[in-house]
């Protein structure tokens, strides 16, 4: 490693030592300047320092080489350089962490993808929203390139189009990967979503069934082609439960004796316990099993879980009257009626299976009866109204046999 003064004109003429493909020049007026020449003619200023854990380092000055940079401006900027990093300011850190920033898209596919996979049964979900609003956006930029306008613009574009739930839903799933990113040391200085507040939902439909309706659909449902699905709604009315967990329940997820239903794959991710109730147990009493066939609510032709079953459901639906009545309704239907029955939120929220007493909240809603019913508190005590006869009626249960074993 030979040590000399450089001048522009070995700059410019330098060619390796007798022998060697390449070699390395060392400037004697900047210390850590170097001139690397190749035997194919190219030059390159380089610089030579230790960084603060006493790594020897070797970068290079610039982009271009020699060639089209003076061997002043070389000394220059290398002074420049390793004053920098004397006082602990390495710019060619910055650099190279720059370098492991990766592309929204390149995170989302390498990292976040592959994470959600292992716990969300849902993700399908999340890569359908990326796929159409979130990646066309945002995916080609780096991630500490993404912006705070870049997120502002993409949910107004998308709310132009949608309802606010959805919307929500967009802005909820990019300020969970940003968190992930920054959880996962990604290094960004914050989350570009940081303090963007979701829309007001005025699309949460307050929807549950009453006593007539609860009659006509299971009326409509006894007439079915279906044969499974008046037990698959019932079910679903009588445990709260989602539509996925019931399609996939098997007769090994229920402890009859210690009556409670085990749910393993769920929203949350959790295992979770589903007391079985008197009605329950009947209703399970009455479903027709299938000799080798491990699930509890299957297509009768295939003996395997439903993937979907809108079809039949729309049908009973609407043969019942009741067109606007989702199945999804009938989970909130379960949590309404504990609320009108004087049980407490924390019970629904245990029953519902919900992490948060706030997503409860929203199922807290009293009945027309039930309202009707308080108000008549006051009867007693107005001797003109004490004729009025009193209209409150008790949901019927699922009447069938109890079944001692499953």
């Amino acid at each position: 490693m030979p040590k000399k003064t450089l001048t522009q004109g070995f700059v410019d003429s330098a060619t390796p030592e007798r022998g060697k493909n390449k070699s390395d020049y060392f400037d004697t007026k900047v210390n850590g300047l170097l001139l690397k020449v190749l035997q194919t003619g190219k030059r390159t200023f380089y610089i030579r320092y230790k960084n603060e854990r006493n790594k020897l380092i070797e970068k290079r000055l610039t982009a271009v080489d020699a060639s089209a940079l003076s061997l002043n401006n070389a000394r220059e900027l290398a002074q420049q350089k390793l004053a920098q990093i004397a006082l602990g300011k390495d710019p060619f850190a910055k650099a190279e962490l720059l370098r492991d920033i990766p592309t929204f898209r390149e995170f989302v596919e390498q990292s976040y993808m592959p994470h959600v996979k292992g716990y969300k049964r849902s993700w399908g979900t999340d890569l359908s929203l990326l796929k159409n609003h979130i990646l066309p956006a945002i995916g080609g930029l780096y991630m500490d390139q993404v912006s705070r306008r870049h997120m502002i613009e993409l949910f107004a574009k998308h709310r132009q189009s949608h309802k606010p739930g959805s919307t929500n839903r967009i802005i909820i799933l990019t300020r969970y990967i940003f968190n992930c990113a920054i959880k996962w040391e990604v290094p960004l200085e914050k989350n570009p979503t940081s303090g963007i507040e979701l829309y007001p939902e005025n699309n949460k439909l307050e929807r549950y069934l009453s006593e007539d309706e609860a009659k006509r659909l299971f009326e409509a449902l006894g007439s079915s082609r279906s044969k499974m699905l008046k037990y698959i709604v019932s079910m679903l009315l009588l445990t709260g439960a989602r539509k996925s967990e019931v399609l996939r329940a098997k007769w090994s997820d229920f402890d009859i004796e210690g009556r409670r239903w085990k749910i393993e794959f769920n929203k949350s991710g959790k295992t979770r316990y589903v007391p079985l109730s008197d009605g329950v147990i009947r209703l399970l009493d009455q479903v027709p099993t299938f000799d080798n066939c491990e699930w509890v609510f299957p297509n009768v032709e295939t003996l395997k879980p439903y993937k979907h079953i809108f079809y039949s459901w729309d049908v009973a639906r609407k043969r019942a009257g009741l067109g606007d009545l989702r199945i999804h309704d009938l989970r909130h239907s379960f949590a309404s009626f504990l609320v009108n029955g004087g049980r407490s939120l924390y019970e629904v929220q245990k029953l519902l299976g919900h992490t948060q007493i706030k997503t409860t909240q929203r199922y807290a809603h009293l009945s027309q009866d039930s309202l009707l019913s308080a108000a008549s508190v006051a009867i007693s005590h107005v001797p003109m109204a004490q004729a009025m006869p009193d209209a409150a009626n008790d949901l019927p249960l699922i009447q069938a046999k109890t079944k001692t074993a499953c």
